[in-house]
């Protein structure tokens, strides 16, 4: 039996999924304004909850790494926040300092363009293909077809469509494996992002700070998730350009289902108006452990967590290549330009 904690670190809160084997022992939900008032809070849940294993805030990602090797270098690969942005990630530094502090057992995981089981062509010019909670939504994923179709966890194929709050993204898996990914400030219009940018507006904006990757979705329009439906033009935007994600990566996978999740998701008839709209295959809401407070990423990393410390998921870890994750989100781009930022960090 292993104790393992999830952590999402959401735009809006930070979920906090716990399982011993395959029973919920955590499932609350914290206001990241929480977070960063007291950084010894997630230590203390961590403590109480007498965790062996915890998946950690992980952001864009990096190899799966234990938090006694993490410094500036890993940080910055996280957060992706150079040193003289305005937005700060205080609060999440303070966090980990004192998780690191009190020897916990925290790892930190990769994000989608650091698996091996996606072609390196797919990840040419790309930094976000997936966050590190996106991986985890996947292998929430993986397990419910498992059990829905009961076939083996290198069975499964589905595209994962992720409303988030912040943004909108989508993962593609075949075989049980992640094998392309849209993130979402690549992707279409999100709720509060304006996901991909257009080149010539970057170049009119004349460069911008981290707070802009947060601004100029629906929520323009729409100012509540609730008046999404209330709200045509906003309603439009928003399911027309996840639908443009979806079937992108039918390029790289012919899906068995489309699984949704995040909060956005929650809204009333907007799935079922999603399923009006998208017919590339049966779609539904992921169901995962049935927790009454955390969001689908919480309850992947769980999973996860539990994998990689040798528990009942540790095949589906294995399938997934997460221990073989390697490198950096900034390795395939094809400007010289970003080799002085990696120089600058040791990267």
């Amino acid at each position: 039996m292993v104790r393992v904690i999830g952590i999402d670190p959401g735009t809006k809160s930070f979920d906090l999924c716990g399982l011993d084997d395959e029973e919920v022992i955590l499932d609350i939900s914290i206001s990241t304004k929480d977070i960063v008032k007291d950084p010894e809070l997630l230590s203390n849940i961590i403590t109480r909850t007498r965790a062996d294993f915890v998946a950690g805030p992980s952001g864009f990602g990096i190899p799966v790494t234990n938090i006694r090797d993490i410094g500036e270098r890993e940080l910055f690969l996280m957060s992706l926040i150079k040193k003289e942005d305005k937005k700060s990630i205080l609060g999440l530094r303070a966090s980990i300092n004192r998780m690191k502090q009190n020897r916990l057992n925290v790892f930190f995981l990769p994000g989608v363009i650091h698996l091996p089981t996606v072609p390196y062509y797919r990840k040419l010019n790309r930094i976000d293909m997936g966050t590190a909670d996106k991986l985890c939504c996947a292998a929430l994923g993986i397990r419910d077809q498992a059990i829905r179709f009961n076939i083996g966890y290198n069975e499964t194929s589905f595209i994962l469509l992720e409303m988030g709050f912040g943004y909108t993204a989508a993962i593609s898996v075949n075989n049980g494996q992640i094998v392309d990914g849209i993130g979402g400030s690549v992707g279409n219009i999100g709720f509060l992002s304006l996901g991909g940018m257009d080149s010539e507006l970057a170049y009119l904006l004349g460069g911008f700070n981290k707070e802009l990757v947060f601004r100029g979705g629906v929520e323009k329009l729409a100012r509540t998730p609730d008046e999404l439906m209330e709200n045509e033009e906003a309603l439009n935007a928003y399911l027309e350009g996840a639908i443009k994600d979806v079937l992108q990566l039918t390029a790289s996978v012919k899906p068995r289902e489309i699984l949704v999740s995040g909060r956005i998701s929650r809204v009333e008839g907007l799935l079922d108006e999603l399923k009006r709209r998208l017919d590339v295959a049966p779609l539904r809401k992921l169901e995962g452990f049935g927790t009454k407070n955390v969001k689908e990423a919480a309850q992947g990393a769980a999973i996860v967590a539990n994998g990689l410390a040798g528990g009942t998921y540790s095949g589906l870890t294995e399938v997934m290549k997460i221990r073989e994750a390697k490198g950096t989100s900034l390795d395939y781009i094809l400007l010289p330009e970003i080799e002085a930022l990696k120089k600058d960090y040791g990267i």
